[in-house]
């Protein structure tokens, strides 16, 4: 269990400015480089959209200029768009090519703060007052007791609290937050604001290392605006034909140009469809992989019906897309040859 500690105020944990805060013991640069303060030229963001695609996340400029803003500002990052079109995979992407380790908080209804940010052992702390009560004489100072049974030792962290007191920087996920409510939400504004967390039983708790946050939305309800106030915004959504096909090729790089434009444009064919869940990039992946396993040559009726179970999920879209995207397979109307001419 990592132990929180209440030091001085978060230092930044940029490479960016790794020479402009030595005097602040910043570690060594990471793969980011170390330009600069204040410099977001062109030769920046390339680094970073290629650290990204090292561990590979295939990043488009807005996200590259986003994921370098955020660590070379400490800002955190709200991410919002249509589910499975990379949000989550961004944070885990950022860890990966920063060394950072990743600290998951996966929001849900009803999620409290004892559940993100720490509780208390009560077992334990019953278990210490009745072992004191039986061996020594009865307290003089009944009051300390809070001091003896609120303190670390008793403290079980959760997300929040061990990415604040975690001794190395790390990348806290946030993901999902529009699953929560609104008292959530200002719950973690101390936290995206200050990097800090108040325990009334401690005290203030501040950051030993600044983290990378990472915020995600599917979009499902309106987040407050104090909480955007908070965050670097960034809006991603289905990519257009040319970049999912390098992000696939990228996953399965044994596909040729000509059959991953045929996937892909299936793909899209079939995210026009109103379905109650659009295939993820993350599916097309997957769908490519799967035919590559199957020595698949083409892409027509007999083998999409066969496997389009891998990037439909509900009942209800399987027949929607047999019967529309089917149809249109049978008349020619994707065209593998004419595709990738």
């Amino acid at each position: 269990m990592g132990q929180a500690v209440r030091l001085e105020q978060p230092r930044l944990l940029v490479p960016a400015f790794a020479h402009y805060h030595r005097r602040m013991a910043s570690p060594p640069p990471t793969e980011y480089g170390d330009a600069p303060p204040g410099s977001a030229d062109e030769a920046s963001l390339a680094e970073s959209a290629e650290a990204l695609k090292r561990v590979g996340y295939l990043a488009d400029p807005s996200t590259a200029l986003v994921s370098h803003l955020a660590q070379a500002l400490g800002k955190p990052v709200l991410v919002e768009g249509p589910a499975g079109v990379g949000k989550t995979e961004l944070a885990k992407a950022i860890s990966r090519a920063t060394g950072r380790e990743l600290i998951r908080l996966q929001c849900y209804e009803g999620l409290d703060e004892a559940k993100a940010l720490y509780e208390w052992n009560y077992r334990k702390q019953l278990l210490r007052i009745q072992t004191e009560a039986a061996v020594d004489e009865p307290r003089s100072d009944p009051e300390g007791w809070d001091e003896d049974i609120f303190s670390d030792e008793f403290l079980l962290t959760r997300p929040l609290l061990a990415a604040i007191s975690a001794e190395e920087p790390v990348v806290l996920l946030i993901d999902e937050i529009d699953k929560t409510d609104q008292e959530f939400e200002a719950m973690l504004l101390e936290v995206l604001s200050e990097f800090q967390i108040s325990i009334p039983e401690l005290g203030v708790i501040k950051a030993r290392t600044q983290p990378v946050v990472i915020l995600t939305s599917n979009n499902s309800r309106e987040l407050t605006e104090a909480l955007k106030r908070r965050c670097l915004y960034l809006w991603l959504d289905y990519p257009e034909v040319e970049r999912e096909m390098e992000i696939v090729r990228l996953h399965a790089p044994e596909l040729d140009e000509r059959f991953a434009r045929r996937l892909v444009e299936v793909i899209q064919m079939v995210r026009q469809l109103d379905l109650k869940k659009p295939p993820s990039i993350a599916e097309s992946i997957d769908w490519a992989r799967a035919l590559l396993l199957l020595g698949a040559e083409d892409i027509d009726r007999t083998v999409f019906e066969q496997t389009m179970s891998i990037i439909v999920k509900h009942r209800s879209d399987l027949d929607l897309v047999a019967e529309r995207v089917g149809v249109e397979l049978d008349e020619g109307k994707v065209d593998l040859g004419a595709a990738s001419s």
